[in-house]
């Protein structure tokens, strides 16, 4: 008499070639189908989803196939329906997602914390330099000119400036990024290097135009704006702090500044017009920032994305406030209409500086101008803002304000 193996609904599961040639050693799954008596004529009636079918199976090929039969009927239970298994599969799809999003948040916190550190840092460091001033300020000067004259004349090497033309060879960048170096000293001990720098630029343009292959002038431009851009212009900070040594004579804090410090003609409208101008760069930065993330809705200029009107906006007003503010604290300029044009002269400088190293990292096609400051990217990433704002604010105090706003 025919024996029947029957086995309730399962909703069967894919399973791999290593499930079904598995070791015998090996235990089965709870949800496995055993044959416990031998008999010498066997049938099995699997019903699946209610489709109904009969197998015949020879008694020498039971204990051949136990394992497959097995292996095929290992099923989940019948409460994990369809929609639960594209719930899993969906959730299998989405671990990598929430992971990669995670990771993500931590390398921006990771990069906020760092920016912040070092942002500190920075700023402390720079603080004690502007109050030092005389050789503190002008080798402080010469080490950040280097460095950022060498990565200019990087990223003028880059692939995407040298594409269709010839970058200048590494001898003449490197003599460059020297003599940009020399320039703010050079500025302190004579106080005018007009002559200076015209020397040097012929000396350059020399060596350029007798070198061994084909001369270009690409290589001639882009030398020459290297050293105006990297040399020439920050030497105006050091003709404004250094240079205008007349005494700020309205500023109470000099009044209490320690004698041993250098005391009341320590405080110099060179050195008050360098802090102002500085913590106006700083918020006009932070204030653009801030306000394009906010309210950040027309893009500024095509060079620079991420850049609005609605930022530049708020970026002038909180430069101008702050530029006010400091006039009031330390009693320069006299007039609060200097103190707003002042501000207005800062942001600009600032706005000038920024896009135009913006164009120099999108021609390179790079993001920054190189890693030396961790979350901040290159040295001109830092100072871009400053480079043309010295000669703006030098100008202002020199020509424009009287008796230098004292």
């Amino acid at each position: 008499m025919a024996s029947f193996v029957e086995i309730d609904r399962y909703n069967l599961i894919p399973l791999s070639v290593t499930s079904l040639c598995g070791c015998p050693c090996r235990p089965l799954s709870n949800k496995t189908l055993t044959l416990t008596r031998r008999t010498s004529k066997l049938k099995l009636k699997l019903v699946f989803h209610g489709s109904e079918s009969v197998f015949p199976v020879l008694p020498i090929r039971i204990y051949i196939n136990r394992r497959l039969i097995a292996a095929v009927a290992r099923a989940e239970p019948e409460s994990i329906d369809e929609s639960n298994a594209k719930e899993e599969v969906d959730k299998d799809h989405m671990l990598p997602t929430v992971k990669d999003s995670l990771s993500e948040q931590q390398h921006k916190s990771s990069q906020l914390r760092k920016r912040i550190v070092f942002g500190l840092g920075i700023g402390i460091s720079v603080g004690g330099a502007v109050l030092a001033g005389g050789w503190v300020f002008t080798v402080a000067m010469a080490a950040t000119v280097f460095l950022g004259s060498r990565e200019f004349f990087e990223l003028v090497r880059s692939r995407g400036i040298t594409e269709g033309m010839t970058p200048p060879p590494r001898y003449v960048s490197r003599v460059c990024s020297v003599i940009c170096a020399l320039m703010p000293i050079l500025t302190l001990y004579f106080g005018n290097i007009d002559v200076s720098v015209t020397s040097a630029a012929f000396v350059v343009a020399m060596a350029l135009l007798l070198q061994r292959g084909n001369p270009r002038f690409a290589q001639l431009s882009s030398t020459m704006f290297g050293l105006f851009y990297c040399g020439y212009l920050p030497c105006f900070w050091v003709k404004l702090r250094c240079g205008l040594a007349a005494p700020a004579l309205n500023t109470r804090i000099g009044a209490g500044w320690p004698f041993l410090l250098g005391g009341q003609a320590h405080w110099t409208v060179g050195l008050v017009a360098t802090l102002i101008s500085f913590s106006s760069i700083i918020a006009a930065d932070t204030y653009a920032f801030l306000g394009g993330k906010a309210i950040g809705r027309t893009p500024l200029t095509s060079i620079s994305p991420k850049k609005t009107w609605e930022g530049a906006i708020v970026g002038l007003g909180g430069c101008i406030a702050t530029s006010v503010v400091l006039s009031k604290i330390f009693s320069w300029p006299s007039s609060w209409l200097s103190a707003i044009a002042f501000g207005f002269l800062n942001f600009f400088g600032s706005v000038y500086g920024d896009l135009t190293e913006s164009m120099i990292k999108r021609d390179a096609g790079v993001k920054d101008s190189g890693s030396l400051i961790p979350g901040h990217g290159g040295i001109l990433d830092r100072v871009d803002s400053y480079i043309f704002t010295g000669a703006l604010a030098y100008s202002f105090v020199k020509i424009l304000l009287p008796l230098y706003g004292v």
